[in-house]
């Protein structure tokens, strides 16, 4: 496949797409990482996780930037509004922990999807200089589901554990 207007046109638009959904994904985690008290290593996971997110945001900038693109303001600010309102949504479960998991879970599960196919847009449609920036998010991501996926019987154990006890199991 060559580098095509029709390619590049679906690789920007993909590429804006992963920058708003990155921007979304700081939206949630943001409000669930400052309500956490009682999974101190949770939280720890979700602050690096949002010091990579931003990290991603800056190589996304920087790849967009490359092919004289800005990312859609707003897409970033729809995507960001939509996940502080679910993040707000959890936060009045008596089960938010458990609820936040799963829904970090699946969300960087959709990520990690993103970036395979973009990986593929940029590596068949002619930019294959680029695709390095969105390995490196993909490889992050990966890191993340990995550590929601071997860490989710754990708190959902806790939760239990706080919840029979009598204490704040929420966050």
């Amino acid at each position: 496949m060559a580098d095509t207007s029709e390619t590049r046109s679906i690789f920007v638009t993909g590429l804006k797409n992963a920058h708003a959904m990155e921007n979304q994904a700081l939206s949630i985690m943001k409000p669930q990482v400052s309500r956490i008290e009682n999974y101190p290593e949770v939280a720890a996971q979700l602050e690096q996780h949002i010091r990579e997110t931003e990290g991603q945001l800056r190589r996304l900038q920087e790849v967009l930037d490359s092919l004289a693109e800005d990312r859609s303001a707003f897409k970033d600010m729809a995507l960001s509004l939509t996940g502080s309102m679910a993040a707000m949504g959890h936060s009045v479960a008596g089960d938010e922990i458990i609820k936040n998991s799963l829904a970090n879970f699946a969300f960087e599960n959709y990520e990690i999807a993103a970036y395979k196919s973009l990986i593929t847009i940029a590596e068949l449609g002619g930019f294959p200089g680029l695709a390095p920036a969105l390995k490196a998010n993909l490889d992050e991501e990966v890191a993340m589901a990995r550590w929601l996926d071997d860490n989710l019987r754990h708190v959902t154990m806790k939760f239990a554990s706080l919840k029979e006890a009598g204490e704040s199991a929420k966050v």
